[in-house]
């Protein structure tokens, strides 16, 4: 599981930093999370290529998590893209995005698929054989979603030295794989669990976007192995994110630990502090596994 943090900063692009985007690589899937101004320059900045990004997730409509979605679709038509495009977010984006595209009389040459959110409570709204990604439902000012994505189970991996023992033909590999027990000529039954390894644990990332603090957030993240939750603020602003509907550190970190989680991510800093080191020091009060996301940077888990 691999992130790169294109922005992470609040509000404002500025010379230095960048408004929320993120790019998700999870069991062979690239998913763009948030498309803030820039996203487009920072994906190219990381040689991150276009085309591998199918399904975009949006957390909510302020300009600071959205705005660089019009161009970057936009783009897409540019090179040529023709496979499908998905879009999640809040209802609304649809209409955003192909006012857009008709004013500008530049409509896609590629499919361009909305999926409009509207529920506040959690719902799967994708699957497939690999992940699933849910929704996580904010408390901020405007409707606001997060999002868990989950590995889905792999194979089991093959004991070479095992099946080569008992002289088991290439061709029963796969459903070896698939947990099947093999019968051998002789009519003896192999247990597949003599034949395998356990296939690794599957990891989970929860993105937590705009929130104010929230209790209730702890069982729908509850032990996953990355959350990353948005710090605007530091605990002396609390006033600040009580009125903004936003988090300070120590709140996100109260989040992740009781949610039992084990690695922290913090972003969505508010550009008033002179550094964000001052984010993970107040964290890591509360909990231990800190991480700070910051432009440009990426992190294998």
């Amino acid at each position: 599981m691999h992130l790169t943090v294109l922005g992470c900063y609040a509000a404002t692009p500025r010379t230095l930093t960048n408004p929320t985007s993120q790019v998700l690589e999870i069991n062979n899937h690239v998913i763009l999370i948030d498309c803030g101004e820039g996203t487009q320059v920072e994906l190219r900045r990381h040689k991150i290529k276009f085309s591998r990004i199918n399904h975009i997730f949006i957390s909510h409509l302020h300009g600071d998590h959205f705005f660089g979605l019009p161009g970057f679709i936009s783009t897409m038509r540019l090179l040529g893209r023709d496979k499908e495009l998905y879009v999640y977010g809040p209802k609304g984006i649809k209409e955003a995005i192909t006012l857009l595209l008709k004013l500008g009389d530049s409509w896609t040459n590629y499919p361009l698929l909305f999926h409009e959110l509207t529920s506040k409570e959690t719902e799967l709204i994708f699957e497939d054989d690999k992940i699933s990604v849910s929704t996580i439902p904010l408390d901020h000012r405007v409707y606001t979603n997060g999002y868990l994505f989950k590995e889905k189970l792999g194979k089991r991996k093959l004991n070479v030295a095992a099946v080569e023992k008992y002289g088991i033909d290439k061709a029963y590999y796969n459903n070896i794989k698939n947990g099947r027990d093999i019968t051998l000529d002789n009519g003896s039954i192999v247990p597949n669990k003599e034949l395998t390894y356990d296939p690794p644990k599957p990891k989970s990332y929860a993105f937590c976007s705009d929130t104010i603090y929230d209790e209730s957030l702890v069982d729908k993240v509850k032990e996953v192995d990355v959350l990353y939750h948005e710090s605007t603020f530091l605990d002396s602003e609390a006033h600040l994110a009580a009125k903004t509907k936003h988090a300070t550190a120590k709140q996100a970190a109260q989040v992740a630990k009781d949610a039992n989680v084990k690695t922290l991510v913090l972003g969505h800093y508010s550009t008033r502090y002179k550094s964000i080191e001052l984010f993970k020091e107040e964290a890591s009060t509360v909990f231990p596994n800190v991480l700070l996301a910051d432009d440009g940077k990426t992190f294998d888990f």
